[in-house]
């Protein structure tokens, strides 16, 4: 046998072990289907410089990847704009109109995310890029918490965490009635997911 005959049969054996690898590269990966009716955005936003008024988006949608051993993941978030709630019909109704959200022209807000920072095997903040209005800015979630396990009911598992923020509204256009000395928006994002 002639070291080209090797040759060509070592090449044939690394070939067959990457096509048999294949399917199994990223299979540390976990992929979850956020829950809608357990995961609420919610938010605190000044009004008119005398006090803070509190609401929450009642739709959303979206995927999170998580490879803990990897330390690495991504996330989709889809919100639906019109679902906004503030306890409050009338502001409901101007929440919606375009002196806002414009929810004819912008139905959805999104948020994608796969810089994901760790603590041992714990995501602990997500940064990415929040799409509102048309306008998109990065954002940091930091991960105030973070747990999973079976769930008792449903019998797979689920994650959960309580995601933070703080954003300038006005870089998104939602300048409408924002107080110059605090134009911020706190938000506090209750989410689980459920294992696919």
């Amino acid at each position: 046998m002639t070291s080209r005959t090797l040759s060509a049969s070592a090449l044939r054996v690394a070939l067959a072990a990457a096509l048999v690898a294949a399917p199994f590269a990223g299979a540390s990966a976990d992929t979850y289907r956020i829950d809608p009716s357990h995961t609420y955005p919610s938010f605190a936003a000044n009004h008119m410089g005398i006090s803070w008024f509190r609401g929450k988006f009642n739709k959303t949608a979206g995927t999170i990847e998580l490879d803990r051993q990897a330390k690495t993941g991504r996330i989709e978030v889809v919100i639906d704009a019109a679902s906004i709630d503030m306890g409050h019909a009338q502001l409901n109704k101007h929440l919606l109109s375009a002196d806002l959200f414009d929810v004819e022209k912008h139905p959805e807000i999104r948020f994608t995310g796969s810089d994901f920072r760790f603590e041992g095997d714990v995501p602990v903040a997500v940064g990415g890029e929040l799409r509102m209005l048309g306008v998109s800015k990065p954002v940091e979630l930091k991960l105030e918490s973070f747990a999973c396990r079976d769930h008792p009911m449903l019998k797979v598992e689920v994650c959960g965490a309580e995601a933070t923020a703080v954003i300038d509204r006005s870089d998104w256009g939602l300048s409408y009635g924002a107080p110059p000395s605090t134009p911020e928006v706190r938000l506090a994002i209750q989410v689980e997911a459920l294992k696919q």
